[in-house]
């Protein structure tokens, strides 16, 4: 039988637009009934919860916007006065992304690192209801033939064993998530790809310990939701690669919220949203959303239903959440990228693990697009790094610069994890397998590599 394809690791990213655009979705935003918004000494702003704990923090000094997620991630939007952008996230994770212009029309390249992996992604850039949209472009596309064996389905289910009885996240998320049998066809086997690859992020992200509860599982009625998404994004990737230039009306949201249908959505990161009662709820990698209403008058958001919630925290199941439309977008972005992740895998397997082989003219590699070959080199890994660390670190300033309680350093955190939130220590003590990191308002204890104690 087949072996576990790789997962990559889901996108991150409060999404927002360039400098003046980002201020203005900034202005139409809405805040949950429980929060209040506060200036801080330094003239930053910041939403504060009810428990007395901050939310966002927005220092339009910096370009720089602090998101500390219900779940428990801390995401850092940072906008450069080149209108370059950096995204950071818990544990070195995140994205540096850079405009370029192709066909005398703006795109971006996002450079991304993520789960110790490297590597880049394209994207339109387009004005829509007041704000800046970035919808993902494929940096390559396949035969017609391929697309074509993609959407249809096989004359026999096939049986396929996947590989993951071993990984951590697969026994964590087992009521939650069941793969398939056997595969009635390729969109079926790319749900399974795409869910498992969502909740494998989220794992890594919230490194999870504690047990499930209040979970409303992926059933066969939701999945089979998402395998008809799958088949309608693959089609709008085949109708992209036809056309003469990218046209972001044909695969973006835009899309999605005019042609009348319930479009589904996984959730591509941890994102806070707001229910019909005005209360604040998340989601994480791996839930899934259904479109129920598009954004009227000048409502700058969307209305989905919550259907399939791994429970805790997070939006119940059933739950009618108010999603801004970047962040859906976002979404959007998500399941295409992997959704491509995924042909490629699948085009490698076919004919291998019970898979069936693929037509002959299907089996054609990929080409890369003209927009991909025409874009800018990428930035070395290294650079890309060293700039998520950066922002992070700028981060822990502007919010002890506002008075604000500095990143959540917790029990269980690795030292890597601790170095990227608040740099190097001023002072190390301590012998294996105990040391500890002397900062100037805190001292932390790690045993064994993970931190025991924070004082």
């Amino acid at each position: 039988m087949g072996t576990a394809p790789p997962l990559e690791p889901s996108r991150p990213a409060r999404s927002t637009g360039f400098s003046q655009p980002y201020r203005e979705a900034k202005a139409a935003s809405r805040t949950p009934k429980d929060q209040k918004t506060v200036t801080a000494k330094n003239g930053a702003t910041a939403t504060v919860r009810k428990d007395g704990k901050v939310a966002t923090l927005s220092d339009p000094k910096r370009g720089m916007e602090v998101h500390h997620s219900l779940i428990g991630n801390r995401s850092v939007v940072s906008e450069r006065p080149d209108h370059s952008r950096i995204v950071a996230e818990r544990g070195g994770r995140g994205y540096v992304q850079t405009p370029f212009r192709y066909n005398n029309r703006e795109f971006v390249r996002r450079s991304y690192y993520y789960g110790g992996r490297y590597y880049n992604a394209y994207y339109g850039r387009y004005h829509y209801r007041g704000i800046y949209l970035y919808p993902y472009y494929s940096n390559y596309y396949y035969n017609p033939y391929y697309y074509g064996w993609v959407v249809n389905p096989w004359a026999t289910p096939a049986p396929y064993a996947w590989g993951w009885a071993t990984n951590p996240w697969y026994g964590y998320y087992g009521a939650y998530f069941t793969p398939y049998p056997s595969y009635a066809g390729p969109a079926f086997w790319l749900t399974d790809y795409l869910i498992a690859a969502s909740l494998a992020a989220a794992y890594d992200a919230h490194e999870q310990a504690a047990a499930l509860t209040n979970t409303a599982p992926l059933t066969p009625e939701v999945k089979q939701l998402i395998a008809d998404e799958v088949r309608q994004q693959v089609t709008l990737e085949y109708n992209e690669s036809k056309a003469a230039e990218p046209d972001n009306k044909i695969n973006s949201i835009h899309l999605l919220l005019t042609d009348g249908k319930q479009h589904v959505f996984v959730a591509a990161h941890d994102l806070d949203v707001i229910d019909v009662n005005g209360g604040e709820c998340a989601l994480s990698p791996g839930d899934a959303i259904q479109l129920r209403n598009g954004p009227s008058g000048d409502d700058q958001s969307a209305t989905l239903a919550v259907i399939a919630s791994k429970g805790g925290n997070e939006c119940p199941s059933g739950d009618l959440v108010s999603v801004a439309l970047p962040d859906l977008q976002e979404m959007q972005n998500h399941m295409r990228e992997t959704i491509d992740q995924g042909m490629q895998e699948l085009q490698k397997k076919q004919g291998t693990g019970g898979l069936p082989a693929a037509p002959g003219s299907a089996k054609d590699p990929p080409k890369e697009s003209a927009m991909a070959l025409a874009a800018p080199p990428p930035p070395p890994e290294a650079e890309v790094k060293a700039e998520i660390r950066q922002a992070s670190q700028d981060a822990n300033q502007a919010e002890r610069d506002a008075g604000v309680a500095p990143f959540d350093i917790h029990a269980g955190m690795t030292i890597a994890e601790v170095e990227v939130a608040m740099g190097a220590p001023q002072m190390q003590l301590g012998v294996a397998p105990m040391k500890i990191y002397i900062y100037k308002d805190m001292k932390i204890t790690f045993r064994d590599g993970k931190v025991s104690d924070v004082q």
